[in-house]
Formats: C-alpha cells, sequence, structure tokens
C-alpha cells in the first residue's frame, strides 16, 4: 500500500460509490445502501446517479456531506471521523416518497479475503446489536444508537441485491449472527434519522468502547474557508479536489481521477490524462502537499523509456505515442513555490527535463525550430498514427484550428507549427531552468533557459500574423491558420510577445466578435464559422484555456484584464455549482450552462480550475510576480492554505488586511490593491506595494521596533514608529509601485 498518512487512512477511496468508507490498512469498507419497495430498487448510491450531490468535505475524509435522491426518498448522508481509526456516519430522510416501512437503508460491511474465511468473518450479537470482527492483528466494532431492525448475511453484494429484488423487503432467511458481507438493516420508518460508529483499534475491547464513545458526535461540516467577492471559491477546490481522489487498486496507489464517473467504468480501473492530474496536483497544494505529491507521482510513473510523458494511461489502454502541452514545468514550480517541499523537486525534476528535452528531439518535423504536435511510431495506443492522435496531443482534440493541418507520416507531426505549443515549450523552459538553478545545476539550467529565449524570439518574429494583429498557427506552407482559440495568447504567458504584439491581443480579448462576449473565453472565435458547432473544443469554455489565460495577462501586466476573466470565471462556475453542486468539464459559451450537449462530464476535475482563479485574485504565487495578496477593500477571509510555503489566512475588515502565517499575525495594513513579491524571512520583511491616492498604514506585529536596523521605500527610509503590536510604517501617497523592504534584529 502506498504511504498514506493515518489521518487519511478512512476516506471515500472507491471511485465507483462515493457513499463508501474505506480504510485503506485493513480493506475495511463500510458502505451505505438503500432499497425502495416502491421501484424495487436497490442502490449503493453510485457515482453519476440521477440526484446524487456531492456535498462539503475535507481533502483528509475528516467530515464528509452528500445527497441523494433514491425512487423519489431523499436522503441526506455524512461522515466524520473522531480519530485516525474510528468513522462516524449517518443519514437523515428528507422528502418521502414511500412508506418509510417499506424503504430500507442498509449499513454494508466488508472485509477483504487474506485466504482464511475465519479471518474475514463478521460476527453479530443480537442483545447489543453489534457486529465485530478481527483481521489481519486488528479489531473491528461497529455500532449504532440502536440495534438494527435485522442483521444479514450474504457472500457477495450481488446477492444481497439480488434478494431485495426477488424477495422483497420481508424476506428473513437471510439473518445470522456471522458471514462475509454483513448488512445491518434499517428503515426510515422507524430510524428516519440516524447514527453508526465504525472503529478499528488492537483489540476487541477497545474497539467497542471508541465505537460506543463516537455515536455521540453528530455530522460537522467541514470549516469555509472563503467569504467575500468571491465566496466559496477555495471550499469549491477543495471538495472537487477531495471528492475525486481515489484509490487507484491497479497501481496500488491514490491519485486525483479525473472524474469518479470515469475510473471504473470508462477506463478499466484507473485513468491517468497528464495535463489533468497535473492540474489535479497544484490545486490539491493548496490543502495537502502530500496529495499534490501523488498526483506527481502517479504522473512521472508513466514516463516511458523515449522520455515522453503520455497523454493517456488507463486500465485498458496507453497513448505512450504522444503526450499533452507542457504544462509540467509550471506546475512544479508552482507546487515547489507553494509548498515549499523539495521532496516535490527530487520526484519529479529529472524526469520532467527529459520530457522536455523528448518535446524537441521528436516534435520539429521540418527541423526549422518551431514544434509542432505529432504521433510517434511506438506503443499500440488507440488511434496511434493518425491524425486525431496528434491533436489528442493538443488536448484540444477537434478544435478547427487543426481542420487545415494534415499529418506528415515521414516526421509523424502536423505539418503546422502550433503557438500554443511552442509558447508552453519556451515557458516550461524557463521554469524548469529555475528549479536547476534552485538545485545548483547552473549548466542544464543555462541550456534550457538558451534554448528557450531562443524560441521566444521565433514566437514573435514567424508566429505572429502582422496583417490580423494576432499570434496565429501557421502551416508549413507559410500561410497561417484561418482559425483562432485562446491559444493565441499563450506568447504572453510565456514572455514572447513584445508589448505592441500583446496590446493587439487585448483588443481581440475585448472584441465580442473574437473573444469577448457574455461567457469567456470560447475555444474559438466567436465569429468562426466552427463556434456554432458547440461541441466540445469548437466553441465551448473550458477551464484550462481561462486558466493559462489568466496568468499569461497577469504577466503582461493586463491586471485589470485578467481580473474581468476571473471574475467572469467564478460568476460561471457557480451558476452550476450553487444550483445542482456540478463542476463541468466545459460550458456553452452563449447561454453559460454545461448540460445543453451530451459530452460534458458534470463534475470533473479540472472544472475546479475556476474557482482556483478566483481563489488567485486573493492570493496568488507566480514566477513573475512573486507572492501576491490584494486587499480590496471588501470584508471576507480566506484560508487556512499553503501560501509560499506554509499555511496562511486572510482577513479583510473594514478597508484593512490581516495576513497570517503558521498562526502568527505577520502584516497588517489599509493599503487598497495587489500587494507583490511578498516575502517574510528572519529579520527582513519584503513587498512591492501598489499604488496609491493616499497615505496608509502597514504593521508588522512580529516586529520589536527597537529591532528595526533599515526600513526603505524605494531606497528612500520611512519612520517607523512602535505600536500597540510591533511596529507601525506611515506609507505616503504614491503614483507609482514601491518597493518595501525593513530589516530587522541584532546587527551582523
Amino acid at each position: 500500500m502506498s504511504d498514506i498518512s493515518p489521518e487519511r487512512a478512512w476516506n471515500s477511496w472507491d471511485s465507483e460509490f462515493p457513499a463508501e468508507m474505506v480504510y485503506l490498512p485493513l480493506g475495511l469498507k463500510v458502505g451505505i445502501a438503500a432499497y425502495a419497495s416502491s421501484r424495487n430498487a436497490f442502490t449503493r448510491f453510485p457515482a453519476g446517479a440521477p440526484g446524487l450531490r456531492l456535498g462539503p468535505r475535507t481533502v483528509d475524509g475528516e467530515s464528509i456531506s452528500l445527497e441523494t435522491v433514491h425512487a423519489g426518498t431523499e436522503l441526506s448522508l455524512g461522515w466524520r471521523k473522531p480519530d485516525a481509526r474510528t468513522v462516524v456516519g449517518s443519514w437523515r430522510a428528507g422528502r418521502m416518497a414511500e412508506w418509510g416501512l417499506r424503504f430500507w437503508v442498509m449499513v454494508v460491511l466488508r472485509l477483504p479475503q487474506p485466504g482464511r474465511p475465519d479471518l474475514a468473518e463478521w460476527r453479530f450479537d443480537p442483545e447489543t446489536g453489534e457486529m465485530t470482527a478481527e483481521v489481519e492483528g486488528a479489531a473491528v466494532a461497529v455500532r449504532g444508537l440502536r440495534p438494527p431492525l435485522q442483521a444479514t448475511f450474504h457472500d457477495t453484494l450481488d446477492d444481497l441485491k439480488q434478494e431485495f429484488e426477488t424477495k422483497g423487503y420481508f424476506y428473513l432467511d437471510s439473518r445470522g449472527e456471522r458471514g462475509r458481507v454483513a448488512v445491518l438493516r434499517y428503515h426510515l420508518e422507524e430510524m428516519p434519522s440516524f447514527r453508526f460508529a465504525a472503529s478499528v483499534a488492537d483489540d476487541l475491547g477497545q474497539a467497542r468502547r471508541t465505537a460506543g464513545e463516537a455515536l455521540a458526535l453528530a455530522p460537522k461540516p467541514p470549516p469555509t474557508i472563503q467569504t467575500g467577492p468571491h465566496a466559496g471559491s477555495a471550499d469549491a477546490v477543495r471538495d472537487v479536489i477531495a471528492w475525486n481522489t481515489v484509490w487507484d487498486a491497479v497501481n496500488r496507489r491514490p491519485y486525483t481521477s479525473l472524474s469518479r464517473n470515469w475510473v471504473s467504468q470508462k477506463f478499466g480501473g484507473f485513468g491517468v490524462w497528464l495535463n489533468d492530474v497535473l492540474y489535479h496536483g497544484l490545486m490539491a497544494g493548496l490543502f495537502d502537499t502530500g496529495v499534490a505529491r501523488e498526483n506527481l507521482a502517479a504522473v512521472v510513473a508513466g514516463a516511458t523509456p523515449e522520455g515522453n510523458l503520455p497523454c493517456l494511461l488507463t486500465g485498458r489502454d496507453a497513448w505512450v505515442d504522444r503526450s499533452q502541452p507542457p504544462i509540467c514545468g509550471l506546475v512544479l514550480w508552482l507546487l515547489y513555490r507553494l509548498t515549499g517541499s523539495r521532496e516535490l523537486l527530487d520526484l519529479a525534476l529529472k524526469p520532467l527535463v527529459t520530457n522536455h528535452d523528448w518535446w524537441w528531439r521528436v516534435r520539429d518535423g521540418n527541423g526549422n525550430g518551431l514544434l509542432e504536435y505529432g504521433t510517434s511510431p511506438v506503443g499500440s495506443g488507440l488511434y496511434r498514427g493518425t491524425k486525431l492522435a496528434a491533436k489528442d496531443e493538443s488536448s484540444m482534440d477537434n478544435s478547427p484550428t487543426h481542420d487545415e493541418a494534415t499529418l506528415d507520416t515521414k516526421a509523424w507531426t502536423l505539418d503546422c507549427e502550433d503557438v500554443g505549443l511552442n509558447s508552453l515549450i519556451a515557458l516550461d523552459g524557463e521554469m524548469l531552468a529555475d528549479l536547476l538553478r534552485e538545485r545548483g545545476e547552473d549548466g542544464e539550467a543555462d541550456r534550457l533557459r538558451s534554448r528557450a529565449e531562443a524560441l521566444k524570439g521565433r514566437i514573435r518574429t514567424r508566429l505572429w500574423d502582422n496583417e490580423r494583429g494576432v499570434f496565429a498557427n501557421r502551416l508549413w506552407s507559410g500561410a497561417f491558420v484561418h482559425s483562432l482559440a485562446p491559444t493565441s495568447f499563450y506568447p504572453l504567458l510565456a514572455g514572447a510577445a513584445t508589448p505592441e504584439q500583446a496590446a493587439r491581443m487585448i483588443e481581440l480579448l475585448r472584441d465580442p466578435r473574437k473573444f469577448g462576449g457574455t461567457w469567456k473565453l470560447p475555444s474559438v472565435t466567436r465569429d468562426d464559422p466552427a463556434f456554432r458547432d458547440n461541441v466540445y473544443w469548437r466553441g465551448r469554455v473550458w477551464p484550462p484555456l481561462n486558466f493559462l489565460v489568466y496568468h499569461g495577462l497577469r504577466r503582461a501586466g493586463f491586471a485589470d484584464e485578467a481580473a474581468r476573466l476571473a471574475d467572469n470565471g467564478y460568476r460561471l462556475f457557480m451558476g452550476e455549482w450553487r444550483e445542482h453542486r456540478r463542476c463541468p468539464e466545459n460550458y456553452n459559451a452563449i447561454t453559460g450552462v454545461a448540460g445543453d450537449q451530451p459530452d460534458t462530464d458534470t463534475f470533473y476535475g479540472w472544472g475546479a480550475l475556476l474557482p482556483y482563479i478566483a481563489v488567485s485574485e486573493v492570493s496568488d504565487l507566480t514566477p513573475w510576480d512573486g507572492w501576491q495578496v490584494t486587499n480590496d477593500g471588501c470584508d471576507g477571509r480566506l484560508g487556512p492554505l499553503r501560501m509560499a510555503g506554509r499555511m496562511g489566512e486572510i482577513e479583510k475588515s473594514g478597508g484593512r488586511m490581516r495576513l497570517m502565517l503558521d498562526g502568527g499575525v505577520v502584516m497588517e495594513t489599509d493599503r487598497l490593491g495587489r500587494i507583490r513579491g511578498l516575502e517574510f524571512g528572519r529579520g527582513v520583511a519584503r513587498a512591492i506595494l501598489p499604488p496609491s491616492v493616499r497615505a496608509s498604514e502597514l504593521t508588522l506585529p512580529q516586529v520589536a521596533a527597537e529591532q528595526v536596523r533599515s526600513a526603505r521605500l524605494d531606497n528612500t527610509p520611512v519612520e517607523v514608529k512602535a505600536a500597540k503590536e510591533g511596529v507601525s510604517l506611515r506609507l505616503p501617497p504614491a503614483p507609482a509601485p514601491q518597493r518595501l523592504e525593513v530589516l530587522w534584529g541584532p546587527p551582523s
């Protein structure tokens, strides 16, 4: 088993059945099932079932809630962990569609089968209503607030389902006192709301006592992480990552799946789609470094002997002939700075550099220093050697930006230099070079940086269509591709665009005939004939495109445009999230709805990038601006979350912002705007303060006035006064950003 922390041992690990808790060290499974007599229907509440709403929850499974509808009857289900080895389950009935006597709710208990049946049996005590078992040196006890109406035993779960559907709800012959699959049965007439507890201990007496004590604990909602203008954004990211983090039984590891709806049913037990899992790791880094590491590990574990990180690996197929857009370096840089974990560099940096070189070796089909998407003659993955496979590598499978290209079967690339790919590979080299330098590998860093800078020059000269004033894909014939996608903005992300080029691109961002309009960003311009198709990458809004363009706008200095894009994405996401608890894969770019056509998964991991961008408007970390926090003058709160390698919280009230790290306040200010380049180290605080039309104040509560050695604004001394807590700096109005540096401590 993977090295799972004890706090995460109990969790909703089974991808197909989110209402089931699994204790990984033993393979113990405790699930909730139901039977409705009115429709003769049994259910274990599978992922994607109609009426299932995956509610608020924590990543470690400490608090979990979900809502269901079965045969018209509404149930609220929940789990709570009072300690690492105990879990409390609960249900509460809402609207009833039939007499509660005929609606059964069951606690279904299963143990692994280690080869000795005597170790894998449950035993029921009719007097106490308690179910116990001893397995692999541990004891397990399960009990409810009241004894069950009956306890039954079965060889398999299919036997339980078949019994209900063939013999009805009055059948009694499966009652007993021992067996492999144990079921504690209740119905909603007697138990419309109920709690039960399962505890694992070293001995049976302790397991029984702990389970009994835990029954006093009512369901507890997870804490709210974000309030204010973009309220609920961080909470949504947490919930999506937590629900989609599952156990890969094939490879015996945890990771964050694309969607619970896809894992078992579509992919045969696991599915690692490269960019998806990288994005999941990035978002998980806000909450749990371990989950971020697990996703990185799942990605690099698939590296091929040639150095490729495959596009897709599943229990049924392996697309090793192609990769996906090279966002690896950016994600690793962000995760490393966010978490402060050098372990992530040790795990991923070398294979990511090898993958970076793979792109240069196999994807410059005409040898002119610009790259194309392709499909290599290796492996036996579905579609290998076809144009579709090459389009898959872009992740934008049916984008009209590929329509004019053909597959060159000598080079095994498209005959089209892709502006998005070249921008991302330049950024990848830049980010990996920075991380290599962090590890003291200056020679390798210089190699990657030099190649990236040269590529940026080719992007700005050879992929710029001056006639249209836009970056665009270019065919080997020299003609520019007609269709434009948001990838045309990626040169801003790579730092490859001149200021004049960037300004022209902003015109397209605002133009309602292009990328403007009510909901942004459409995956092709609105005046393109393909936009009307509204199928996948032909017109719909995709969160990864917004994510990369958002950071491109930030890097290029278009902060207002970035903020508007973040707010637009937040409102788009919340329209589905608040009403339906959906996290869609993509959206209709005109109406903003997701379920208008069948090609959209409704709880898809990278859908959470839209609220992640909204979180970034309050606190963000980038290679070009460092750690940034925003005081917008509105009341609100964010955290606790990972911020620049520490656990951080931001509170805003009455125009003042308070910043806390690891539980202590490190800064308070009434300066409005986005503060960039924040650093809090031993004896030093630095920041780039935003312009201000009025004087403002900044307080460092942990700094003693007598210890201050220097305080300067743009190399000009600033007055420091003792405050009620720490020191206070009076900041004059400023028409431009100012660099603040405060040094304290004994003289060196």
